[in-house]
């Protein structure tokens, strides 16, 4: 399962405290003050890590915490600085203030880090106290407290190409046959409750990722049918494939009814997914006949006002009929 939401909390370590020490020497009875700082509180810090691909160890532990630092010592010896907590997430984690929901930082790529909560400062020890008028300071300081947060972490796959479609247009078993994802496929709408990451091989020692998006349906983009937990997985990807179920299409009036909708909750989520490149595709065409096919022809899908229009293929995922075209199709609009 996709765990792509997680709520944690974490505290750094607290600084050592200082320490009232003096100088304990044969023939100098009254030694001057040699107490050591506090060391450091450790840090907790979030790194990237491309060997994970969910959250779902954050269900199992949700506390996470630095050491503290080890309190100063006669002899002007420094604390020892407390261990780092280092919290390893996927690539495409987002660190969020659980309160606030402030972005706090958005990890991307292989080896990305953010120190979240820093570790307490050590107290000064009595030898720092010392004066020309106080030459035995029995003060020292205690270390500060390390910071304690509510963390929210959050998920978005990372993928070249993002399939999008209402229901049971065909996504799953595109995404079946071009690539090794396994996702449930079955003639019914909704079998895709999680997006389903695939690598495709393309030619020769070539490849790019495709994701298939839990079908889109009307009113996603305020939440309807956990929309908006799908639609931000569309956010990261950088060309869009519609999937347009042609059986359905040729049956309404308006035959743009479905692809109508998805730009439609597209743009309500977020516009700039409108300005991604985009390929059209009719999926299910083993089911019609020729005369059909050729109707679908006449669906124009033009960019905007411009009479510059999109890409779009016929294709069976089923029989294979014009896949090969789709893939040559992504690769050249990946590399544009």
């Amino acid at each position: 399962m996709l765990i792509d939401n997680a709520k944690i909390k974490i505290k750094s370590g607290d600084g050592g405290k200082g320490c009232v020490s003096f100088r304990r020497e044969k023939y100098v009875p009254k030694g001057g003050p040699n107490g050591g700082d506090g060391g450091n509180g450790g840090d907790v810090i979030f790194k990237a890590d491309n060997s994970l691909a969910t959250l779902i160890d954050f269900r199992y532990k949700r506390t996470y915490k630095a050491e503290n630092g080890v309190n100063g010592m006669g002899g002007d010896k420094t604390g020892k600085t407390g261990k780092d907590s280092i919290i390893r997430v996927p690539c495409g984690s987002i660190i969020k203030d659980a309160v606030t929901s402030a972005i706090l930082a958005d990890l991307v790529e292989n080896g990305d880090s953010f120190v979240a909560a820093k570790g307490g400062k050590g107290g000064r020890g009595n030898a720092r106290f010392a004066t020309s008028t106080n030459q035995a300071p029995r003060e020292a300081e205690t270390g500060t407290k390390g910071q304690e947060l509510d963390i929210e972490l959050e998920l978005k796959l990372i993928a070249d190409v993002g399939l999008v479609g209402l229901p049971n247009a065909g996504k799953s078993t595109l995404i079946s046959k071009i690539s090794a994802a396994k996702p449930k496929i079955a003639d019914y709408p909704f079998t895709t409750l999680q997006p389903n990451l695939g690598i495709v091989r393309y030619k020769d020692y070539q490849s790019f990722v495709v994701a298939d998006i839990p079908g889109l349906i009307e009113g996603a983009h305020t939440g309807k049918g956990l929309g908006i937990r799908f639609l931000k997985h569309i956010e990261r990807t950088r060309v869009l494939v519609f999937l347009l179920d042609a059986s359905e299409i040729l049956q309404k009036e308006n035959k743009l009814e479905d692809y109508d909708v998805l730009i439609s909750e597209l743009g309500g989520y977020d516009k700039e997914l409108l300005q991604k490149p985009r390929i059209i595709c009719f999926s299910k065409i083993d089911t019609l006949t020729e005369d059909e096919k050729k109707k679908l022809d006449k669906i124009k899908f033009n960019k905007g006002k411009s009479k510059e229009k999109y890409p779009v293929l016929k294709i069976s995922a089923v029989n294979g009929e014009n896949i090969s075209k789709l893939l040559d199709e992504i690769w050249m609009v990946l590399h544009e």
